[in-house]
């Protein structure tokens, strides 16, 4: 008779818990090699993503999918800001806490100086234009984004179509955009302004010029230092100079319907290349890596595009009712990177001379 051995089963059981938790997700692999990488990830447990705001470019809803597809491994996040996300991975250099960090692209270019960020080529990568990644894939472009005038109809009376509009008395006090020396989608805004009035890359001066006298006027409420999506929603701000992605978020998804216009100024706008990076030296780099794949899969990029900012990765094949929504609007221009880093400096003390009078 053969003897009753509990640890046998013991180890039967934990070979195939662990079995069944490597192949958690059912179906064939994104990529290749990504079963591989998710067993790697479970023995790390959790991937820290920096400055990936849940209510921004639709990141809560990568959260969700990535855990469905990935359940033993936990996703930490939090909203810093661009700028603030590399002053932090700078100070804990020498104990990194974030595995991932996402920012606007010209903040990517200065992690890269600083040499906080490690390359890393996902999946897609090589279809990337070669202007939306770094040549060693210390960073890429998940996505870009465009500025718009988002309106509140309930607050607004006339619909503002241009940036001359703006200028009218009659939006006194109602204009709400981000402080560009603390956040990339204030910078962007410079640069819309910008080729709106004539300017580009090399000078920065009509854009700044007009910030300037619009806040003269009056009609700018205040400047702020992160997303006032929230306070948008209440009510609270008539006219946000913001990005697209936020005001279809905010009508198409989150009740306001009817009464927001997003507007795409007829003078000019910019398009903003969104970037990420695999941290130097992170705490759990195979989960880090996990996720930067999953984003930059076909899948991920569409989930983007649901969140109605524009797929980085060329020719990803959107849903129709997610298509009709992103507008045609040739107007956008595109921000070179590397000029707009070059600009930063600028950008920051001719700003606060010009806007602030500091």
């Amino acid at each position: 008779m053969t003897r009753f051995n509990p640890l046998r089963l013991i180890s039967i059981a934990a070979l195939c818990t662990a079995a069944s938790a490597a192949q958690a997700f059912d179906g064939p692999e994104l990529y290749e090699g990504e079963k591989a990488l998710y067993e790697a990830s479970q023995k790390e447990g959790m991937v820290v993503s920096f400055d990936t705001g849940p209510t921004w470019a639709n990141w809560n809803a990568q959260f969700n999918a990535f855990k469905k597809r990935y359940p033993g491994v936990e996703l930490v996040y939090n909203d810093l800001g661009s700028a603030a996300t590399v002053v932090a991975l700078d100070k804990s250099r020498n104990r990194p806490q974030a595995d991932t960090a996402y920012y606007f692209a010209a903040s990517a270019l200065d992690a890269v100086s600083k040499d906080v960020v490690t390359g890393f080529e996902p999946v897609n990568y090589e279809k990337l234009p070669e202007t939306l990644k770094d040549k060693d894939a210390k960073w890429f472009t998940v996505h870009t984004l465009n500025i718009a005038f988002l309106v509140n109809k309930k607050l607004v009376k006339n619909v503002p179509q241009t940036w001359a509009d703006l200028l009218k008395p009659e939006y006194k006090g109602s204009i709400v955009y981000q402080d560009p020396r603390s956040t990339g989608q204030g910078q962007v805004i410079v640069f819309a302004s910008n080729f709106a009035h004539g300017g580009d890359m090399d000078n920065i001066k009509p854009g700044i010029e007009y910030l300037g006298k619009l806040q003269k006027t009056g009609n700018v409420l205040r400047t702020v230092g992160t997303t006032p999506y929230a306070q948008f929603l209440k009510g609270e701000i008539p006219i946000w100079i913001g990005y697209e992605n936020d005001g279809l978020k905010a009508k198409f998804v989150d009740g306001m319907g009817d009464d927001l216009d997003v507007i795409i100024p007829k003078e000019g706008s910019a398009a903003a290349p969104y970037a990420i990076s695999l941290v130097k030296n992170g705490p759990n780099p195979n989960a880090g890596k996990l996720w930067l794949n999953y984003i930059m899969t076909n899948q991920g990029q569409v989930t983007f595009a649901e969140g109605f900012v524009r797929p980085s990765v060329p020719g990803i094949e959107l849903p129709e009712d997610v298509a009709a929504k992103l507008q045609n609007a040739p107007q956008i221009k595109p921000i070179e990177i590397a000029k707009a880093t070059a600009q930063k400096t600028n950008i920051d003390k001719e700003w606060a001379q010009a806007v602030l009078g500091q």
